[in-house]
């Protein structure tokens, strides 16, 4: 869930400007460089290609795994490769690599003397084998077996989930949504995709990584990466894995690898949602700043407060509709999802709350019963989903590569019942993220009734002595990945690593263009120069709203809660 709107990001941000290493080179393999399937590559400067890896570095004998590359040559002299990492999990690297204009971004901030490499870790795209998991032959196969459920409605509550009433109806949803988890647990085994399962995680991106590496650089090269949300992921687990092998790191929009590795996975996701109410009152505060004409929420003489009232209204409504009929066009927890959505991208903002906010404020006006939700419209979310993460699969279902990475990475989770992991929502609810609490459904959840786990996991220790320092950036207020998780990435790693902030919204550095921190990557990417540790870079002053910026945004960001 960290996961597929970093596509987003970048058109946003391009239109605004417990494990031993083990040998990961795979001998005789060599990647021959051509053209790119126009199918998922647009950009036709880049090259595309593909190496064979074992499916198990421990065991070779099990078979290959066969990973898609993508190329973008550095603009100067070359002086080696930076593997790319877009985040997800299940993100495509070579789709993001694609997006018309962002092979510019990254050869920008990494100097332009280094050729950018990204790939599609196992379980992504259908270039790369083993490629998209998928549990259901169609959305609806999918559909069916889910109706009735909160998987389908997402989860009902106002409030900050006080209502009694509201309690018992997810309590009521526990054995039926716990049963259908381990089905589909069982499902996702028989499927095509099934074999490979335990052959995907983290760890194989790691490896795989370094298979790439050896094959372009020499086995001998340091390894220069850049990876942001989930592929923060990856390179923690990489520079402590392969500490010897560090090169110019910088990671962004930071997953905590600590909790990762020791938390349960619903627990873990809980604590992702940190920050996110402090990017809502962001939203709302700008909205406010803005007026009526900038922002259609907004009445005359509107305060953060006001606004955030309106919604809470919205979301009532929704939610008593639903109550009254559970086909409504979008239920309260539909919103819930789809707005949180929103705060990943503060560049996307003011056209939200002009146009598709308005247009839910209707929806939601217009809800009453006897109304019914088409297949067609509930199935936009994946449409768009897929097409976000450069999909081109016939199979119309939800794709399950998300699941297969995070649950094959996770802890050992025995006898944990879907009504304590319900329990751990309603306390997110209450006590961590008002508004964003209930999201639902989320690959975590399904973590406890997964029925593999990957053959390797690294688990720790997360402090190792690295050849070379690295960068770890993160926003002061970001959604999904709180600057906490950094802070503890940092501390973890000592003097082996800077920690960089950027004041401002948004998931990872991306979200908003910064001079200041575009010009800290590119300078030590280039060069090695090594910001000050604990550096705070401004955003630049583009407007939000209409005639608002993040600064005017944080001067008035209100200080209580929302």
């Amino acid at each position: 869930m960290l996961h597929y709107k970093i596509s987003s990001i970048l058109a946003l941000f391009l239109a605004s400007r417990s494990s031993h290493a083990a040998p990961s080179h795979h001998s005789n393999s060599t990647i021959e460089w051509g053209p790119c399937d126009p199918s998922v590559v647009s950009e036709p400067s880049l090259s595309c290609g593909f190496l064979e890896v074992p499916l198990d570095y421990q065991d070779p004998s099990v078979g290959n795994a066969r990973l898609a590359l993508a190329k973008a040559n550095a603009t100067g002299e070359r002086r080696g490769s930076v593997f790319f990492n877009p985040g997800g999990p299940g993100d495509s690297g070579v789709a993001e690599l694609g997006i018309p204009g962002f092979k510019d971004v990254l050869l920008a901030v990494t100097g332009g003397v280094y050729d950018i490499i990204t790939w599609d870790p196992r379980g992504v795209g259908t270039l790369t084998t083993p490629g998209e998991i998928f549990c259901f032959d169609s959305l609806e196969e999918y559909l069916t077996f889910f109706n009735g459920t909160i998987e389908l409605t997402g989860i009902e509550e106002t409030g900050n989930f006080t209502d009694p009433a509201d309690v018992s109806a997810l309590f009521a949803q526990a054995p039926v949504v716990q049963k259908k988890y381990e089905e589909l647990g069982q499902k996702c085994l028989n499927a095509p995709t099934g074999k490979y399962l335990k052959y995907i995680g983290t760890s194989a991106a790691v490896r795989d990584m370094v298979s790439i590496a050896n094959a372009i650089d020499g086995p001998d090269a340091p390894i220069n990466y850049y990876g942001i949300s989930y592929g923060s992921l990856i390179g923690s687990w990489f520079v402590n894995m392969f500490p010897e092998r560090v090169g110019r790191v910088m990671l962004d929009g930071i997953v905590n690898p600590v909790t990762f590795a020791t938390e349960k996975p619903s627990e873990h996701f809980s604590h992702q949602f940190a920050s996110s109410d402090n990017v809502y009152k962001g939203l709302l505060t700008g909205c406010a700043l803005a007026g009526p004409s900038g922002c259609p929420a907004a009445s005359e003489g509107d305060g953060p407060l006001d606004i955030d009232a309106k919604v809470q209204e919205l979301i009532k409504a929704a939610h008593d509709a639903t109550l009254v009929n559970a086909s409504v066009p979008l239920t309260s927890g539909q919103f819930r999802v789809e707005f949180f959505a929103e705060m990943y991208a503060t560049a996307d903002w003011g056209r939200y709350m002009k146009e598709n906010f308005t247009q839910i404020v209707e929806t939601i006006k217009g809800e009453a019963p006897g109304a019914n939700v088409s297949l067609t419209k509930r199935s936009d979310r994946f449409v768009r989903r897929n097409r976000l993460l450069g999909r081109t699969t016939s199979n119309d279902s939800p794709s399950y590569s998300i699941h297969a990475i995070s649950c094959g990475d996770a802890i050992d989770l025995q006898g944990v019942t879907m009504e304590e992991q319900f329990k751990g929502i309603i306390n997110n609810t209450r006590n961590i993220s008002h508004l964003f609490g209930t999201y639902w459904p989320a690959p975590d959840y399904l973590c406890a009734y997964w029925p593999v786990r990957a053959v390797e996991r690294y688990q720790g220790p997360f402090n190792k002595k690295l050849a070379n320092k690295i960068i770890v950036a993160s926003n002061v207020y970001d959604p999904i990945t709180p600057l906490p998780s950094a802070e503890e990435v940092a501390r973890q790693l000592g003097d082996s690593a800077v920690l960089v902030k950027q004041n401002g919204f948004g998931h990872s550095t991306l979200a908003e263009p910064s001079t200041c921190m575009r010009s800290l990557f590119s300078g030590y990417m280039a060069n090695g120069t090594l910001p000050t540790n604990n550096t705070l870079c401004e955003v630049d002053a583009l407007e939000i709203f209409p005639g608002v910026t993040t600064a005017d945004i944080l001067a008035h960001l209100p200080s209580t809660d929302v």
